[in-house]
C-alpha cells in the first residue's frame, strides 16, 4: 500500500454532523459552568469563539445553552494546512473576559497541537475551554469535548468543502 499524506486520512464532517456533535457539547456543558446548579445557562457568563473554526459551534452552544453575550477571539495559527507559531490578532472585549476568564466558555472546532489553546489559556486561565474534537496531542489542554482522532487524522470541516468527484481510496474506478 502506498503511504498518504497526513490529509488524506481525512474526517469528513458534514453541516448535521457538527450542528449534532456542537448539541452534543452544549448538553456537557450545560450546569458546568460557576454557580450552575440552579439551570440558569449553566453559569456561564460568555461565550468566546475562537475564529473562525469555532465560530459555528459557539453558536450552537450559546442557543442551546441561552448565552446572549458572545464574543470571538481571532488567533492564526495555521497557513493553509502547515501550523505556524499562534499569535492574537484580534482580542475579546475586557469586560467580557474580566482579568482571567472566569465564567467564560471558550469554543473551537478542534485542538489539534493545542498551540492556540495554550496561547488563549495563558491570557485567561480561569476560562473553561471546550473543543468539539480533540487530538491527543492537544486533549489536556482543553476541559470538555465531544470526540477524539487520532493525531494523524485531517478533520475537514464542512465550511471549508465543496461537494465534488473523489477518487475511490484504492484507485480509479
Amino acid at each position: 500500500m502506498t503511504d498518504r499524506l497526513p490529509h488524506e486520512k481525512g474526517f469528513h464532517v458534514s453541516w448535521d454532523q457538527i450542528h449534532r456533535d456542537a448539541r452534543a457539547l452544549a448538553w456537557r456543558l450545560d450546569g458546568q459552568g460557576p454557580g450552575g446548579a440552579d439551570g440558569s445557562g449553566g453559569g456561564w457568563r460568555a461565550v468566546v469563539a475562537i475564529t473562525r473554526g469555532g465560530m459555528a459551534p459557539a453558536m450552537i452552544v450559546s442557543r442551546e445553552l441561552d448565552i446572549r453575550v458572545v464574543d470571538t477571539i481571532s488567533v492564526k495559527s495555521y497557513d493553509h494546512q502547515t501550523q505556524t507559531e499562534a499569535r492574537v490578532i484580534k482580542a475579546p472585549q475586557a469586560e467580557v473576559m474580566g482579568d482571567d476568564g472566569e465564567g467564560v466558555l471558550v469554543v473551537d472546532d478542534l485542538v489539534d497541537t493545542g498551540k492556540t489553546l495554550e496561547l488563549v489559556r495563558k491570557l485567561y486561565p480561569k476560562a473553561h475551554f471546550a473543543t468539539v474534537y480533540a487530538k491527543p496531542q492537544g486533549r489536556d489542554l482543553v476541559d470538555t469535548f465531544v470526540t477524539e482522532v487520532s493525531q494523524d487524522t485531517w478533520i475537514f470541516f464542512p465550511w471549508d468543502m465543496a461537494l465534488q468527484y473523489v477518487e475511490p481510496f484504492r484507485g480509479k474506478d
